[in-house]
């Protein structure tokens, strides 16, 4: 049986229109390019006679909307297949891309709803909701949502199993039916098979879920080790800030992918230096949160008696278990091979937080507001947290999105090497590994998942931008 087409029943319609979009981009880039080495400026807002405004547009101008519109085009040809893809009955009539759009169906649902209930109430969400008056943020939360809601409903959304073998199956071309229907739930691999008769498609919607397992929770993980050890080192300096500053020099002046060589070395591992530098990292966010409710409720014993209690508590029940694996409970655990990874992620990422938050410190220390917390008897504390802190945010959570994608970059390069991963693992990196070795006969397996890592990177700056830009208005 032939292949599923890319475009279905609808191919013949919709893709002049995509080449046409195509074409009119690339010309219109190259035009603005020429214009402006050419020094061909934008067209300026003109105010005229009767008072009211208008715009005298360029070449430069209209280049830009040819580009503007061929995009929108593009993306509405790529809407009508998703569309199709949903209604129509046969994966012949849907397509490839169709199919796809198809099977993302949950996703799509989740992030309307997403969309809806936050441009409704975005006046009343603080920063989140003025992202959406950013254009380029919106898109960033677009892409990432879209690889974290995919990361959620992976199971919905793949057609196969992460590490599902079908032998017939190996370097099939994208749309490939299955040689037996009533082998597995599904009739075809979408994107083809790699080299061992897994699906490529599944195994890149799986290696959401492995991505997005590790980069944020390691990162904020480093930004709880980073402000815990920042604010004190920026606010009382001296011997502190010397030593804790040398520290973090000494860790960024190291080569990072040889501390990850050292780390996954079998003597090193065997030494339990991993469960070392775990059990130390792992005991920042209780410090945090401790040092957090005791000095917000200082006044107030019983009500910090009971914060302490539960962070104590939960705090120390997940730190048995992610640090130790030794949960009394026997619920919270993390495999060995993801634990180094994801220490030495935290341990890489917390001195350049730390050098970020003690500059930021060290600037906010000098206002007012936060001599007029000192006047009135504050401790030092209260005002590093809720005073300097809150401050900060702006900076630190457009930070915390770029070091999400440095992350997400370092956790593809790290399962490219095979360094801490499994060797079946689906994450993206591992799977451009195993899809690099035959690229040049098979690039079927290998581009999926690099076209979502750059995706989901780019959204993440995208994101990044938005946020810079509406925070700077606040």
């Amino acid at each position: 049986m032939d292949p599923i087409t890319w475009t279905g029943s609808l191919g013949p319609l919709l893709n002049p229109l995509m080449l046409a979009a195509i074409a009119v981009f690339v010309l219109g880039f190259f035009a603005q390019l020429l214009l402006n080495f050419a020094g061909v400026q934008p067209g300026e807002v003109q105010i005229n006679p009767d008072h009211t405004l208008s715009v005298a547009r360029s070449p430069n101008d209209y280049a830009l909307m040819a580009m503007k519109y061929s995009v929108l085009l593009f993306l509405a040809c790529v809407a009508v297949f998703i569309v199709g893809g949903i209604v129509q009955p046969s994966l012949e009539q849907k397509g490839i891309i169709g199919a796809m759009g198809q099977r993302f169906l949950p996703v799509w649902i989740a992030m309307i709803l997403i969309f809806a209930v936050s441009v409704t109430f975005k006046r009343r969400l603080g920063l989140y909701g003025k992202l959406f008056d950013s254009p380029i943020g919106m898109v960033g939360f677009f892409l990432v949502m879209f690889w974290m809601l995919t990361a959620i409903f992976a199971g919905l959304v793949a057609t196969h199993g992460a590490i599902d073998v079908v032998s017939q199956m190996r370097n099939e071309v994208p749309g490939s039916f299955m040689p037996d229907p009533d082998e597995g739930e599904y009739l075809a691999y979408l994107l083809g098979g790699d080299n061992l008769g897994r699906d490529v498609f599944s195994r890149m919607v799986f290696g959401a879920r492995e991505v997005l397992k590790i980069a944020p929770a390691a990162t904020l993980f480093a930004f709880m080790v980073g402000i815990t050890l920042g604010l004190p080192a920026g606010y009382f300096g001296g011997k502190l800030d010397t030593v804790l500053t040398f520290i973090a020099n000494l860790v960024l002046a190291f080569p990072v992918i040889l501390l990850f060589y050292l780390l996954v070395t079998p003597e090193i591992v065997a030494s339990g230096i991993p469960t070392y530098m775990a059990a130390v990292l792992f005991l920042f966010p209780i410090i945090f949160f401790v040092i957090l409710f005791n000095s917000r409720f200082f006044t107030q014993p019983f009500t910090r008696n009971i914060y302490i209690f539960l962070t104590v508590l939960i705090g120390g029940w997940l730190y048995l278990g992610l640090a130790w694996n030794s949960d009394p409970l026997g619920i919270i655990s993390m495999p060995g091979n993801i634990l180094i990874v994801f220490v030495s992620v935290v341990f890489v990422n917390s001195p350049t937080v730390f050098r970020i938050v003690r500059g930021i410190v060290l600037d906010i220390k000098t206002r007012d507001y936060v001599a007029a917390g000192q006047t009135r008897g504050e401790g030092p504390w209260y005002i590093m947290l809720w005073e300097i802190l809150p401050n900060a945010r702006g900076p630190l959570i457009v930070d915390f999105c770029l070091r999400i994608g440095y992350t997400t970059i370092l956790l593809g390069t790290l399962g490219f090497f095979g360094l801490g991963v499994s060797p079946e693992s689906p994450d993206w990196g591992s799977t451009i590994n195993e899809g690099r070795r035959l690229l040049t006969i098979y690039p079927h397996p290998a581009l999926p998942p690099a076209i979502a890592l750059m995706t989901m990177v780019l959204g993440l700056n995208l994101l990044a931008d938005g946020l810079r830009e509406e925070s700077l208005r606040d």
